[in-house]
């Protein structure tokens, strides 16, 4: 018995042949191949912004069929139709822009000081050790000490004006951004610095090229973080003999039982909130395009 076998030649010209004529076996018509397309790319047919607003217009949704069903009285909460309506009205005679600009003086004021004070704090307990002996225990006890805690200290302290609203956003500030900044300087891998001093780096050149970068994920951490104290703080500050700000609109709708006026402040809250994180959230994507990092799928 003999087996024949078909020469190189003639079975690459037959699957050129089927290439080129796009067609299967026992002549079956042209074979469709589909590409593949990963499950991460079909999903980002959908829009970002969409998926990402779904939430929001959902609970508002919510809100107002709730407050149409008369579930949600205007003496508990008012409704969004109601709520957008006082906004207007705000916003038509100058009291929110007013209000807005007095609370974000407050709030630039107090990060402003904060930023300093905490990066400073860790920059000395973090790079030296004398440094962390004498800064960390002290910082590390008062960072117990609820802030809110403070106001009555600090009203007998500064009195009642502007003073004691910026110390209180101060103190919610630098703690945060002390622990982030701290822990990025000694969270920096001890080979890196190794890696530098074989290649001649001084002291500063280590701290400058090594140091700082490798701490610089955790402080923007701690920057986010401490912007959302910083709010908090804000709206704390302003509850206390308050004549101006966002806060002040609050006492004011508190005492006459406008949930209106309420939400619609709590709504501008927010709104600044997010807007100083997307700030943050930006600076960071530019200062740290060197790190790769997962995006989620």
């Amino acid at each position: 018995m003999s087996i024949s076998h078909a020469p190189p030649d003639s079975l690459e010209s037959d699957i050129s042949d089927i290439g080129s004529s796009g067609t299967g076996a026992a002549g079956q018509g042209p074979i469709d191949l589909e590409p593949i397309v990963p499950s991460s790319t079909r999903r980002s047919r959908v829009p970002r912004w969409l998926r990402r607003t779904t939430g929001p217009v959902l609970l508002l949704a919510l809100w107002q069929i709730l407050s149409a069903a008369g579930v949600l009285t205007a003496d508990v909460l008012a409704s969004p139709g109601r709520t957008a309506e006082v906004a207007g009205d705000l916003i038509s005679d100058g009291s929110l822009q007013a209000a807005m600009g007095t609370s974000l003086q407050r709030v630039a004021i107090g990060v402003l000081f904060g930023v300093v004070v905490g990066t400073v704090l860790a920059l000395v307990s973090g790079l030296f050790r004398v440094g962390e002996d004498l800064v960390d225990a002290p910082v590390q006890m008062l960072r117990t000490v609820p802030f809110v805690g403070l106001i009555p200290l600090l009203i007998i302290w500064f009195g009642i004006g502007e003073a004691p609203k910026v110390a209180i956003i101060t103190l919610g500030v630098t703690f945060p951004l002390y622990l982030n900044v701290y822990a990025g300087i000694r969270g920096v891998d001890s080979q890196l610095i190794e890696a530098g001093e074989s290649l001649g780096l001084s002291r500063w050149g280590l701290v400058r090229h090594v140091v700082l970068p490798g701490a610089l994920p955790g402080a923007m951490t701690g920057l986010r973080y401490s912007l959302g104290i910083a709010w908090l703080a804000l709206v704390f500050a302003e509850q206390v003999n308050a004549d101006a700000g966002l806060g002040f609109l609050m006492v004011q709708a508190r005492d006459f039982l406008r949930t209106d006026v309420i939400v619609v402040c709590l709504i501008v809250y927010a709104f600044l909130g997010l807007t100083a994180d997307f700030v943050v959230r930006s600076l960071e994507r530019l200062l740290l395009q060197w790190r790769p990092t997962f995006t989620g799928r």
